[in-house]
């Protein structure tokens, strides 16, 4: 009889905002991999998953009164931090995690930062399992307005020029990427269009270059993002 698959949980706020080419060392670590629609399903089984992933949305952690599921998200990434619980946090999903750590989490005075920049690690950052996103000489892939202060406890381990908290790590089980190693190069189409009016408001943010970037740098980001988490899966408890 063939062991049962541990159950990775993927909430997700956009169906084009998926677990991209993370869901390939998920899987071949040994999870089944579900996804939750937060804004129309709930999120009950979420709670006990062997694995969370809280996914990137265009909402903000502060509109909580217009977009009432970010509550239910908020308990649930609380839940998980305070019984050291695996969960990965992308983007919003870093926000949230940050927030329920008792962080605040604000529009950046950057601006956004949206398209291919690089970032540096920190000692802890080079040091550890996330270090294959420094490889193959690939910048790392941003899409985001808010930042966050960095939560208490928690250890920084990358950084980009306009925003310093971009990846962090809370308690050796959780993660946080404000920036999104996930993307798939294939998929930048459904960003580029899901987010229009965005980039139309944002004119630091050039299309044509993002799609001339991901072209350039897309495979190289895949095979460090997919490094880099399978180094990471190996050393959750």
């Amino acid at each position: 009889m063939s062991e049962a698959k541990k159950l990775c949980i993927a909430v997700r706020h956009l169906q084009f905002e998926d677990l991209g080419v993370f869901e390939e060392p998920v899987a071949k670590g040994g999870y089944e991999i579900q996804y939750i629609d937060a804004p129309v399903e709930k999120l009950d089984a979420a709670y006990e998953a062997d694995l969370l992933f809280i996914l990137g949305g265009p909402c903000g952690v502060y509109e909580h009164e217009l977009y009432p599921y970010i509550k239910d998200e908020l308990a649930l990434a609380k839940h998980r931090i305070d019984h050291q619980l695996s969960m990965v946090g992308v983007c919003l999903g870093a926000q949230i995690i940050a927030a329920a750590a008792g962080a605040k989490v604000y529009p950046g005075t950057n601006g956004n930062e949206i398209g291919w920049g690089p970032i540096s690690l920190t000692e802890e950052g080079r040091n550890g399992p996330l270090s294959p996103l420094l490889l193959r000489e690939a910048p790392m892939f941003h899409w985001h307005g808010d930042t966050f202060d960095l939560p208490k406890g928690a250890t920084l381990l990358a950084s980009s020029e306009l925003y310093e908290n971009q990846i962090y790590s809370l308690g050796n089980n959780i993660l946080g990427f404000q920036s999104h190693p996930e993307l798939n190069p294939l998929h930048i189409e459904h960003w580029l269009i899901g987010h229009a009016c965005e980039l139309a408001h944002t004119p630091q943010a050039d299309l044509l270059q993002i799609r001339a970037n991901t072209q350039r740098y897309g495979d190289s980001l895949k095979a460090n993002g997919v490094e880099a988490l399978s180094n990471w899966l190996l050393t959750i408890k």
